[in-house]
């Protein structure tokens, strides 16, 4: 009896195992082989290229990255971009999640609200960027101010479907227990709209870099994109491309490190775990 059990778990294990390990290693793996197609083609790409200065192979924009990552360039101008993302995506992400939540919660709210935010959504960035500059100067504030500009509308529109879809028996629970303000927001409201606010934040975030990125080109002495306008005028493609591609690498890895898992944490009480 004992054998048989031991063989029956021995079997299950064994095909857990195969189970589990396709299921983690496809993703791994089908990463790596699709990375590994895209440096080929773009190997492919430079060999073929008239010019080498047209497009760089991938060894020459290691070779340009890794020389002004000793030279102190890149990690000066990345850190002063990353800077202005952290700070532009955290004011938008709080206005938006106010303004939402109140467009959401009251109709007279909404009424005051929705013609300014269509207006806002409508407006181009490059619009935006350069009235305030204009009006505010060419300083950090406003180029904060323009990135949180664009990108508060987006994060408005997100939380106010989640502000009406609200639970309004949660709200009554709420009142007959006559739970103060700060109570009623950490265990009732913030659980509900923490799906919508995850949802924001991590499409919020790949919109604000980009954005941050043209504020740079604009008006900003320092930074990815400053430094991108200056390879632009000198035609340094393997410039362009080592900032570009390094910046993007680590904005990946702090989506996939942060964002992803405050998304799946954030709808795990909806699939009950």
């Amino acid at each position: 009896m004992t054998t048989e059990s031991g063989a029956k778990t021995n079997l299950a294990t064994a095909n857990w195992s195969k189970v589990g390990w396709a299921n983690l290693s496809w993703p791994v793996g089908g990463r790596f082989v699709s990375l590994a197609g895209f440096a080929v083609l773009w190997w492919i790409g430079a060999r073929l290229a008239a010019s080498p200065q047209f497009l760089p192979s991938p060894a020459q924009v290691l070779r340009v990255a890794w020389t002004a990552l000793l030279d102190g360039d890149m990690p000066r101008d990345i850190g002063a971009t990353l800077l202005r993302v952290v700070v532009a995506f955290g004011v938008s992400m709080a206005a938006g999640s106010v303004a939402g939540y109140f467009a959401g919660r009251s109709a007279r709210a909404n009424a005051l609200m929705d013609p300014w935010l269509t207006i806002a959504l409508n407006l181009p960035v490059l619009v935006v960027v350069i009235l305030v500059y204009i009006w505010v100067g060419l300083n950090e504030v406003a180029a904060v101010l323009a990135v949180a500009i664009v990108k508060a509308p987006t994060v408005m529109v997100t939380v106010r479907e989640g502000a009406r879809a609200l639970d309004p028996a949660l709200e009554e629970v709420a009142f007959v227990y006559r739970l103060p303000r700060l109570r009623r927001l950490r265990w009732i409201i913030l659980p509900q709209l923490a799906p919508y606010l995850a949802a924001a934040g991590r499409g919020g975030l790949s919109v604000t870099w980009k954005i941050v990125l043209v504020v740079e080109l604009l008006g900003r002495p320092n930074g990815v994109g400053f430094a991108l306008n200056l390879f632009f005028q000198n035609f340094n493609v393997a410039g362009i491309l080592a900032y570009g591609l390094v910046f993007a690498v680590i904005m990946l890895v702090v989506e996939a490190a942060l964002l992803q898992p405050w998304e799946q944490r954030a709808n795990a009480w909806r699939r009950g775990a």
